[in-house]
């Protein structure tokens, strides 16, 4: 058999296989969840707007999105808690060396690289700021100045909507 012979029959096996996108695995994923169909649909636009927002992002299941500097799980339309829809079973949480922070939405940022960051959460919410004791994280306003800092370890409360930047460490 020549290689083109070889190619033309693998072709078909290829595309087969191609057809379990991770858009089909977050289908079910949301589906599994319990999402509607338009529940779903809205999910997907709010993951878009993520990724088109954030060159650096990626989409790791139906609502959790790899983002410059470390994780964005989004709350699920419907659901009252925030978790990783491809594992339900498993609870968010803050780990040691980690800034997360929950906006109003529900939507749960983990931070884990340090660097400056666009931000987009809105909202009143809290935050964990559970880096090295005495690791300062940075808050910073549209224009690029500090809106206000805090250092950790320590959590609380605050309001995202005016915060565009973040500098976890």
């Amino acid at each position: 058999m020549t290689a083109a012979t070889a190619a033309l029959i693998a072709g078909p096996v290829l595309s087969a296989q191609a057809s379990t996108s991770p858009q089909n695995a977050f289908s079910q994923q949301a589906r599994a969840a319990g999402l509607s169909t338009a529940q779903a649909a809205e999910l997907q636009r709010r993951a878009d707007a993520v990724l088109a927002s954030d060159p650096q992002a990626r989409q790791l299941s139906a609502n959790k999105l790899a983002i410059a500097g470390g994780d964005l799980v989004l709350r699920a339309p419907g659901q009252t808690e925030t978790r990783d829809l491809a594992a339900p079973g498993q609870a968010l949480d803050c780990a040691n060396g980690h800034l997360c922070i929950r906006d109003g939405q529900g939507s749960n940022y983990d931070y884990y690289y340090c660097g400056y960051y666009d931000f987009g959460g809105i909202g009143d919410g809290t935050f964990n700021n559970n880096q090295s004791s005495g690791t300062r994280a940075r808050f910073y306003n549209q224009n690029g100045t500090e809106r206000w800092s805090n250092v950790a370890k320590d959590s609380g409360t605050a309001s995202w909507t005016p915060v565009y930047h973040i500098r976890p460490c």
